[in-house]
C-alpha cells in the first residue's frame, strides 16, 4: 500500500510481515504473531515470500529483479530438523515434517493472493499451515490446494490453477521485486518504515516497537477476545528462506 498525503508526501507504510509457507520458522511466527498478537497480526501487511519458478525468475530477470538464494548445507538441513523440533514442542505444536518433491511455490502463495482477493487470505494462510506443518501434506499439490475450496467458499479451480493466471503471475513477480527493494533475505522477516528484523526470535522485538506506538494493538489483560481462525481438525525443511 502506498499513497500521498497533503503536501505531497508519501504516506507512511504499514508494517509488513514477510512470510512463506515453506519455511517452519515463518510458520512458528505466524503461530506466536496469531495467537498471542491477534489485533496486531490483523493490522499488518501481510505479504508472501517465495523462491520463484523458472517462469517467474525469467518474468523477474526481465523487470530488473533478482531472487537472494543460498544452497543449504545437509548439516544446517539437519540442524533445522531438530531446532524446529525443539521450538514447535516449546509452544506445544504438532509437528509432521512434510516431504517436498519437485515443489513449485507459486501454487500455494499465488493461490494465496487468490484468496486474499477475495478477503480470505488469514483464513487460507492457516489451511495451508495445518496442511504442511501438522497434516505433513504436499501444498505444491494443486490438488491439496484446491481442497482448501470448501472451507473458504472458494473456486476450487481459481485456487489450484493460480499459478496458472497471469494477472496473480504478475503481482507474484511485483512481490519479488518488493522483497528485493526491501533487502529480505530469509523468513520471517518483519519491516515497519526504516527498520528491519529477522527471524522468529525478533518478533518480540517488533511487537513491541509497534505496540509502543500504537497502544490499541496491545491485547487486553482480560475479557474474551476474538480467537484466530481454526482449521476444522482431522480425525485421523530446511529451504533458502528459513531463517538461520
Amino acid at each position: 500500500m502506498s499513497g500521498t498525503a497533503g503536501g505531497g508526501r508519501r504516506a507512511r507504510r504499514p508494517p509488513r510481515f514477510y512470510f512463506s509457507l515453506r519455511s517452519p520458522y515463518s510458520w512458528l511466527a505466524y503461530q506466536d504473531l496469531t495467537a498471542h498478537h491477534p489485533r496486531l497480526a490483523a493490522a499488518l501487511e501481510w505479504v508472501p515470500f517465495f523462491e520463484p519458478d523458472e517462469l517467474s525468475r525469467k518474468l523477474l530477470g526481465e523487470a530488473g529483479g533478482s531472487f537472494p538464494y543460498t544452497p543449504m548445507s545437509p548439516e544446517k538441513h539437519r540442524y533445522i530438523l531438530q531446532d524446529v523440533r525443539r521450538l514447535a514442542a516449546e509452544r506445544g505444536l504438532s509437528l509432521s515434517w512434510p516431504v517436498d518433491r519437485e515443489p513449485v511455490w507459486e501454487v500455494p502463495h499465488l493461490g494465496y493472493l487468490a484468496a486474499a482477493r477475495q478477503g480470505m487470505g488469514p483464513e487460507y494462510i492457516a489451511l495451508a499451515a495445518r496442511a504442511r506443518w501438522e497434516l505433513g501434506q504436499d501444498i505444491c499439490d494443486r490438488s491439496v490446494i484446491g481442497g482448501f475450496s470448501a472451507r473458504l467458499g472458494l473456486d476450487a479451480e481459481a485456487l489450484a490453477s493460480a499459478s496458472d493466471d497471469p494477472e496473480l503471475r504478475a503481482e507474484g513477480v511485483r512481490i519479488l521485486l518488493e522483497i528485493q527493494r526491501d533487502g529480505v533475505f530469509g523468513v520471517p522477516f518483519f519491516v515497519d518504515h526504516y527498520d528491519k528484523y529477522w527471524g522468529v526470535d525478533r518478533l518480540p522485538a517488533f511487537v513491541a516497537v509497534l505496540t509502543g506506538r500504537s497502544p490499541g494493538l496491545v491485547e487486553p489483560l482480560a475479557g474474551p477476545e476474538a480467537a484466530p481462525f481454526e482449521p476444522e481438525r482431522s480425525v485421523d525443511d530446511g529451504h533458502a528462506g528459513g531463517c538461520g
